[in-house]
């Protein structure tokens, strides 16, 4: 998704680069729901984003800051994260060169960067891959669905899995 109102002429890029700040929530909210993910935001995402002309390229330096909410990996309780996560980019800007055409594309033979689409990226990756209520977090019950963190439940432990029954008899040598 190429973001247009984000995107920075790098033919413009002043020597010093530039700061620019994404506060806009649909940068993060159509994606999300494009991709169906898992994921409320709970206070407004703010990316802060340093652009500075380097030899062939860009230098893309940012930082995002967010509290979110995903289920907990192990329970499907809602756990809240924060995210400050810092990145450093380098997005080449040779028109000769196969270029990711979601963050640098060419009009008029002007290369423009797409911020936001940078930004969004980082943001993926800072989500943390397997989120927890807690560390020590018990899950769900395999056979009746309780929450563990609760208190017990009262399914016998003693079932073991039926796939694993090919195993139960091996033996190994020393």
């Amino acid at each position: 998704m190429l973001h247009k109102n984000y995107s920075l002429s790098l033919h413009d890029l002043p020597s010093e680069g530039k700061t620019i700040l994404l506060t806009d929530q649909k940068i993060w909210l159509e994606p999300l729901t494009e991709f169906s993910m898992a994921c409320q935001i709970l206070d407004p995402i703010r990316a802060e984003v340093h652009v500075l002309s380097v030899d062939g390229g860009v230098m893309v330096r940012g930082n995002i800051k967010a509290t979110i909410s995903q289920p907990c990996d192990r329970c499907c309780q809602e756990t809240t994260n924060h995210i400050n996560h810092s990145f450093e980019d380098f997005e080449s800007a040779q028109p000769d060169q196969q270029l990711d055409e979601s963050r640098i594309y060419f009009e008029h033979g002007i290369p423009w960067l797409d911020v936001a689409a940078i930004c969004w990226e980082e943001f993926v990756l800072a989500l943390p891959p397997n989120p927890l209520c807690r560390p020590d977090c018990l899950g769900l019950c395999p056979h009746c669905g309780t929450n563990l963190n609760n208190g017990s439940c009262h399914c016998d432990q003693t079932e073991l899995d039926p796939r694993m029954a090919l195993f139960r008899n091996l033996k190994l040598k020393k």
